[in-house]
């Protein structure tokens, strides 16, 4: 598990980097170009959370059930592909129709094909808890739209269009070569159609979970767009991406134990889930405060005096992103291994009712600080609600979800001495 961890940690700390590498290029464009940019990939990332249940099923069905179901991966893909060719009908409409904001959809909607493939089908890999290639399929796009961005710039070419037509040509080079890497690893088969029909309902419901996750994420930035205009969602970007990153450390943790909270084995499931939400919290903890005050110093430095307005945003949303951030174990639990997807669902939707209503109430009022204040407290809310569901559903005491045990202590010091617990 640690060392699944540490790759996991360590390969979203480069993706970081380069992340903040391309926000730091966006952003110093101007504040405008940073918050369409945002909305771009806002956008991006609602399609891939609505059609993000097939990775999910296969994971599942890799760690639950034990099973390498090569007939299903090729119907998964087929599906992918042409529920993308959908998504691009659709996108390549919004950007010819919908405001002015959302009309460089239509480079996005070129990628739409190819775009749901690549995460789905590293639900192989996670399921089979191999951290290396899934590390490979998410670092790759970011560290070659930075490659593609600071080549164009030596060339003397920057820009808005230049940012997004690289972001999108890095997602479609990352799909075609796991494509090839699964055909040439023999993981393909000839589609099961009939097996892929079995698992829609498990792969709706996840798609509308992570659907109504992600909206909550995001709703705040589309209410600033609507109600501050573009300007303002550039520089409330920038308190969001931010914030999010403490969601790469416990993220880097779940993900690493996912295949072991996905166990048949209920009291194993339940444990390692309280020891996993646990050590997240911990964790961002101590994260958290160091991360306000690198922000503090280097946002205004690095992007601009414009992005100083993105620092007390931040400071409000760091504390439900904190809380937020430490409870994706439970969802774990309720998905992998309870195959109740429902649950994450009904909470994160009361979340985005919460935060949507907020966010609309509270704009008008503080500006930025009214979005934050509106996503920290639905996030608090989601996690308080969350862990009395795995409570009732493990048949455990809040008290042991919610006070450190004695298994904590013992990875803490595991971790500290750097050896093993046990040894």
């Amino acid at each position: 598990m640690a060392r699944g961890t540490l790759i996991n940690l360590a390969t979203r700390l480069a993706g970081v980097v380069a992340v903040l590498g391309i926000t730091a290029l966006t952003a110093r464009i101007s504040t405008q170009a940073q918050g369409t940019f945002a909305l771009f990939i806002s956008v991006e990332g609602v399609l891939l959370a609505l059609l993000s249940g097939f990775g999910v099923a296969l994971a599942r069905r890799v760690s639950h059930h034990g099973q390498q179901p090569r007939a299903l991966v090729s119907a998964m893909v087929l599906a992918c592909l042409g529920l993308g060719l959908v998504a691009a009908g659709l996108l390549w409409a919004l950007s010819a129709w919908g405001p002015p904001a959302y009309s460089w959809l239509w480079l996005l909607a070129l990628a739409a094909p190819l775009l749901l493939v690549a995460p789905n089908l590293a639900g192989w890999w996670l399921g089979q808890g191999r951290m290396a290639p899934m590390a490979r399929v998410s670092l790759a796009p970011p560290c070659i739209t930075l490659a593609l961005l600071l080549t164009l710039w030596a060339l003397g070419h920057s820009g808005l269009p230049w940012v997004l037509a690289a972001w999108v040509a890095a997602k479609m080079a990352v799909a075609v070569a796991i494509l090839w890497v699964f055909w040439r690893a023999a993981r393909l088969a000839r589609p099961d159609f009939a097996a892929l029909r079995r698992e829609w309902p498990f792969i709706a419901t996840i798609g509308g979970t992570n659907l109504i996750s992600m909206l909550n994420y995001r709703v705040g930035l589309f209410v600033v767009e609507r109600l501050m205009g573009l300007s303002a969602t550039g520089v409330y970007s920038i308190a969001v991406v931010v914030a999010e990153l403490l969601w790469f450390v416990s993220g880097s943790l779940t993900q690493a134990t996912y295949g072991r909270i996905g166990t048949p084995d209920a009291t194993r499931a339940a444990a390692t889930t309280v020891r996993v939400l646990q050590l997240s919290v911990v964790a961002l903890l101590l994260a958290a405060p160091l991360l306000a005050l690198l922000a503090w110093a280097l946002v205004p430095l690095v992007l601009g005096a414009d992005y100083a307005n993105s620092l007390l945003p931040l400071v409000v949303l760091l504390p439900g992103a904190l809380l937020f951030g430490g409870a994706s174990a439970l969802s774990a639990y309720f998905t992998n291994h309870a195959g109740r997807p429902q649950v994450p669902a009904q909470v994160a939707a009361l979340s985005l009712l919460v935060n949507a209503t907020l966010a609309l109430l509270w704009v008008p009022i503080w500006g930025l600080v009214g979005a934050a204040a509106a996503a920290s407290l639905s996030y608090a809310f989601s996690v308080g609600l969350l862990v009395w569901r795995f409570a009732r559903h493990a048949n455990l005491p809040l008290s042991a979800v919610l006070l450190p045990s004695a298994q904590l202590r013992a990875d803490l010091h595991s971790m500290l001495s750097r050896r093993p617990a046990g040894r």
